[in-house]
């Protein structure tokens, strides 16, 4: 069995399409996946699967949550492989920049186009810098996050590509529990 990473993307925002995650975590187990986790309200879930096809992954939770749930959520899987390489490639690693929470991981749910990334990379705005690889991009915010202009929505809108957003605190502690 591999380990994976889900990532829901949208749930629990301002009230909009509430999952609680006792919930999330019994529709996985029925669904067949083992070793279930889940970390914060936000839609982080850790499994094991005999499955080795992501895409096929993504799709079943995407549609076992429309089925119980009622709406769409975009699903993002990572092997755990994936997932630690993503983040042991994290270019802005220095102990000034993880304590002061101004780190992020865009993490992208297909390769976007070269053009498209060539482009991006070109920009530049105040108190933010990025890093585009494949798989994700490596942002840090200097003034926090939510005053950022480079959010989830603006590399979805520039690369055309669905994303989904998490810190650096959340994904080490993905990390440490899918160790358990």
């Amino acid at each position: 069995m591999q380990t994976y990473i889900a990532l829901l993307r949208g749930i629990n925002v301002s009230g909009q399409k509430k999952v609680m995650m006792t919930d999330l975590l019994e529709l996985m187990q029925k669904s067949g996946f083992k070793a279930v986790q889940t970390y914060i309200q936000s839609g982080n879930i850790i499994f094991k699967s005999d499955g080795n096809d992501t895409g096929q992954i993504q799709t079943q939770i995407s549609k076992n949550i429309a089925k119980k749930f009622g709406f769409q959520v975009p699903v993002l899987v990572i092997a755990m492989l994936d997932f630690k390489e993503i983040v042991a490639k994290n270019p802005f690693d220095h102990p000034n920049d993880l304590k002061a929470n101004s780190i992020y991981f865009v993490l992208l749910k297909n390769v976007p186009n070269q053009d498209l990334m060539k482009s991006l990379n070109q920009e530049s705005y105040p108190n933010e810098e990025f890093r585009i690889t494949p798989k994700s991009i490596y942002l840090k915010c200097k003034k926090g996050y939510g005053n950022s202009k480079c959010d989830n929505n603006f590399f979805e809108r520039k690369l055309k590509v669905q994303a989904t957003t998490r810190n650096y605190r959340t994904m080490m502690k993905l990390m440490q529990l899918s160790q358990k």
